[in-house]
């Protein structure tokens, strides 16, 4: 394959790549608006983002199987299609319950464009210039979390908040344009491998019934049949889900990996991250509209100081891992995330802007100390065999986490304010911090021969 044919496949896939991104993001600046159009309660928009991250962690490993299996072309191409509907069926949502569902649906596609679009460039690209693609499309993952709440902001403030669901579609379009004849269809070596489909019914029953039950708790009545019933078949469910990996012939999650201390850390890493930035992403918009009285752009404009530090910090991050090894950027990320949290905790009123700059700045370089550190730690622990595995757990537990700090956090922040949610984030950073410290060190060798850090970066 030719260099411009090469290069004219990343820029079409690397598109997809940006969108799923972006819309990661984008939604938090327009939550205020999107509320005030459709009449509905904080609770009913927490899960307009909570449920898109439910399925995120629901498919990412799945898709990524089938993708493997059937071909990472034609899963994209059919992933990107459900995508681009399920966002034309958002922007044009009339009720807060259709989007919901829409946005469900939208998750369950994204883990499309972020599984494949990777895979794809690493398959295209020669051995000696893969770094260097996977590292370009890397970079442009951050520009869209980073872009996602400027975007946002300027389309609330213009043409409305449809209109962050809307922009979609000509985009997919332009990238399927440019993917058509660059793009060559390619499988993973296990190909016609099975998909776990018990344990995929099982999680995808337990998390989104869990999440609903914690979102949901306190306007049914924390005792009340409804909650208690949602929780109580999550909770089964994860725990049968659980079980049946540990038999399956192809699981979802390989457990086995969590003998390994330095894999043990990098999921604890990635769970926490999501655990935080999840709440908090939610909570920010909220603060910046309904307490300093800011809207559209200059919500998101706020919101600058920690995304654009994602993307400026991302690639220091990963010249740092190869000198010094992820342990120590994951306890500075996670020590920056106790000090935005604690930051955070005294916003009010008359806060400075200069407080609520260096908050938010503090998550962003948390963020980018984290994100990239434990994916290393990830594929440090195990063998190249087990990569992909490896990350698609590590992935799923990032998504779980990010579920379950909404749920949990916006159900602390409904009783006890914003105070009482940013002291739940600084615990679980600290707690991920002394954590990683103590057992980050491997107390004993890899499964086999792990994949040498400075490859991954």
């Amino acid at each position: 394959m030719s260099a411009r044919r090469r290069w004219r496949a990343f820029t079409g896939v690397a598109i997809l790549s940006f969108l799923g991104c972006v819309d990661l993001t984008i939604v938090n600046t327009a939550v205020p608006a999107i509320g005030r159009d459709l009449h509905a309660p904080v609770a009913r928009l927490q899960l307009v983002v909570g449920l898109f991250i439910v399925a995120l962690s629901m498919s990412m490993v799945t898709m990524g199987r089938l993708a493997d299996a059937h071909g990472r072309r034609r899963v994209l191409y059919l992933g990107t299609a459900v995508f681009g509907a399920a966002s034309l069926g958002a922007g044009s949502a009339t009720d807060v319950e259709w989007l919901v569902a829409f946005r469900f649906v939208q998750g369950a596609a994204c883990a499309v464009l972020y599984t494949s679009t990777s895979a794809i460039v690493a398959n295209v690209f020669p051995e000696d210039e893969r770094g260097k693609a996977i590292g370009a499309l890397y970079g442009v993952n951050g520009l869209g979390l980073a872009l996602g709440p400027v975007l946002g902001g300027l389309l609330v403030a213009g043409p409305g908040w449809r209109w962050v669901f809307w922009p979609n579609v000509p985009l997919i379009l332009l990238a399927l344009a440019i993917c058509r004849g660059s793009v060559p269809e390619s499988r993973g070596e296990e190909r016609g491998a099975r998909v776990d489909w018990t344990g995929l019914v099982l999680l995808t029953a337990g998390l989104p019934a869990l999440v609903l039950g914690l979102t949901l708790g306190d306007t049914w009545g924390w005792t009340s049949w409804r909650t208690l019933a949602s929780i109580g078949a999550g909770v089964a469910a994860l725990a049968a889900f659980a079980a049946a990996e540990r038999v399956a012939e192809s699981p979802i999650i390989q457990f086995r990996l969590f003998a390994n201390r330095l894999f043990i850390s990098a999921i604890t890493a990635d769970f926490a991250l999501a655990f935080f930035y999840c709440l908090a992403f939610f909570l920010m918009p909220l603060y910046l509209e309904t307490v300093r009285g800011y809207a559209g752009l200059r919500v998101g404009l706020m919101l600058l100081p920690c995304t654009a530090l994602v993307a400026l910090l991302s690639p220091v991050a990963g010249r740092l891992v190869d000198r010094v090894g992820p342990r120590p950027l994951l306890c500075a990320g996670f020590g920056a995330f106790v000090l935005s949290a604690l930051f955070q905790a005294r916003l009010g009123e008359g806060s400075g802007l200069v407080h609520v700059v260096v908050a938010f700045a503090l998550m962003g370089a948390g963020w980018a100390f984290i994100l990239g550190p434990a994916t290393v730690a990830a594929l440090s622990a195990v063998p190249e065999r087990m990569a992909g595995l490896a990350v698609g757990s590590s992935w799923t537990f990032h998504n779980l986490g990010g579920a379950l700090g909404l749920a949990l956090g916006m159900a602390v922040f409904r009783s006890g304010g914003q105070q009482a949610a940013m002291w739940l984030l600084a615990g679980v950073s600290a707690a991920a911090l002394l954590f990683i410290a103590v057992a980050g060190r491997p107390a004993t060798a890899p499964l086999s021969t792990p994949i040498p850090v400075k490859e991954r970066t």
